[in-house]
């Protein structure tokens, strides 16, 4: 695999990584900590995404890190990133996985598969629609 292949991926923590029980840190979800190894050892980026802050924030990722998980960054689009109030707070990445997507979580056995399945089949670029093609099919 070569760099281009790589991609930054947000990934949020509460009821994607682990089971949602915040502000207590929920059971792992099957194969989350195994799906991102193994994106880790193809080389890509992780950020962790979260809500969480402060002490909360802390116990996410020494959870993560006793699970063999260190991140690329943390709430920012690199590790050097500072934080001003005059810059916004959205991150920069290529994918963001979220149990918050439209339609929920997919599962990281399928998510895993997504992402090989692009890699190998890119997915065709779509011609964007205007708000009215809606009405004209």
């Amino acid at each position: 695999m070569n760099f281009s292949d790589t991609r930054l991926i947000a990934v949020d923590f509460d009821g994607t990584i682990v089971e949602d029980a915040y502000p207590r840190i929920g059971k792992p979800q099957m194969f989350a900590f195994e799906t991102l190894k193994k994106l880790q050892d193809e080389g890509h980026r992780l950020i962790l995404w979260t809500y969480r802050c402060g002490d909360r924030l802390d116990e996410a990722v020494a959870f993560c890190k006793e699970n063999g998980i260190i991140f690329y960054a943390i709430n920012q689009s690199f590790p050097e990133e500072e934080y001003t109030p005059e810059v916004s707070r959205k991150i920069n990445a290529d994918l963001f996985i979220d149990d918050r997507n439209i339609g929920g979580f997919l599962g990281w056995g399928q998510i895993y598969q997504m992402l090989i399945d692009t890699r190998e089949h890119p997915l065709p670029v779509k011609k964007k629609k205007s708000f009215l093609d809606i009405f004209r099919s």
